[in-house]
């Protein structure tokens, strides 16, 4: 018997692992937003749930034995259920190349549509490419390989002035955001990153609502997060991000951490201005009931008293203890 399995699965996507992982704030390598990557663990948690429901003992997939995808697939797979089987034809036949799968789907009847040169993978949050041309990192990508978003030259010469509230359901907010950035050339990126096997990979990823997201994030965080709350996540942030990329969202490690992030969150609410122009997001303004910024205590004018400015003196010094000891004991520093 065939069967065929059909799921709707963006609100869980959104809700479940997009805005978690954006919780976070995580960036892979200071580039990749994880647009593949953070897709993975629930297609993995998928396979495992409709292949436990039909009393299936395997799973399948078509990553290459050379990426990162099936790491991925199979550490997932593997945390949701021990005992899964998983048949891996890339790495199990002689299909070496695309080429050699196109000719073996032909060779089966199979209908394959291999009009594109590359790799391309979609979903809610990004749509990525790799390969063809784009094997050469000194070759530019060709403004034809860019399906979603327009071109800077293309994009409306007017901005666009939106407020982003973090009020709408998850896979909503994506939606709209994704529309927006689309219209205004947001969100490309052209990048080569380090793969968890091992080596070096070139890919181009179009990400709009998730760049928009992630700015609107940050903006509402910097008044609202406590200064050494904020360091830390920016401390763990690259580990989190490296442990989504090398799929191991459903490992120990990345639970305690999004916990610690989540209870972080709580205080993160409010409004944020942002103007959308030829492929930039620009902060307007941020507004939270819980902000922690001080108007009468930052400003340059008086105060009423509310900062003691000669308490500075003392701070200074203290801090500056260590350093002044360390000369004074003829432990001089280079000034080059």
């Amino acid at each position: 018997m065939r069967e065929i399995y059909i799921e709707d699965v963006r609100e869980e996507f959104a809700r479940e692992y997009i805005f978690p992982m954006f919780r976070a704030n995580a960036v892979y390598e200071g580039e990749y937003m994880l647009g593949t990557s953070i897709a993975r663990p629930l297609i993995a948690k998928w396979l495992v749930k409709i292949a436990e429901s039909t009393g299936a003992d395997a799973i399948s997939h078509g990553a290459t034995g050379k990426g990162n995808d099936q790491v991925r697939f199979e550490l997932n797979a593997y945390a949701l259920n021990p005992e899964i089987k998983i048949v891996a034809p890339w790495r199990e036949w002689e299909l070496g190349s695309r080429d050699s799968l196109v000719a073996y789907a032909r060779q089966h009847g199979l209908p394959v549509d291999d009009r594109f040169s590359h790799s391309m993978d979609a979903n809610l949050l990004h749509i990525s490419y790799e390969g063809g041309e784009l094997e050469d990192p000194w070759v530019t990508p060709a403004d034809t390989i860019w399906r979603w978003t327009v071109s800077l030259q293309d994009a409306p010469n007017e901005p666009e002035n939106i407020e982003v509230g973090f009020q709408h359901t998850p896979a909503a907010m994506m939606e709209r955001l994704n529309a927006l950035g689309v219209r205004h050339g947001i969100g490309r990126a052209d990048l080569v990153e380090n793969r968890y096997v091992g080596m070096k990979s070139r890919g181009c990823y179009e990400t709009p609502g998730g760049t928009i997201l992630l700015k609107a994030h940050r903006a509402i965080e910097s008044i609202t997060l406590d200064r050494e709350v904020a360091h830390l996540k920016d401390e763990l942030m690259p580990r989190y991000a490296k442990l989504i990329y090398n799929g191991y969202w459903f490992s120990p490690e990345r639970e305690v951490m999004q916990t610690m992030i989540d209870q972080s969150q709580q205080v993160v609410d409010g409004q944020v201005r942002l103007e959308l122009y030829k492929g930039n997001v620009t902060v307007l303004g941020r507004w939270s009931e819980n902000s922690l910024y001080d108007e009468t205590i930052a400003t340059f004018e008086d105060d009423g008293g509310a900062y003691q400015q000669r308490d500075a003196e003392g701070f200074i010094k203290l801090n500056a203890l260590r350093m002044r000891v360390a000369t004074s004991k003829g432990r001089q520093r280079s000034s080059d």
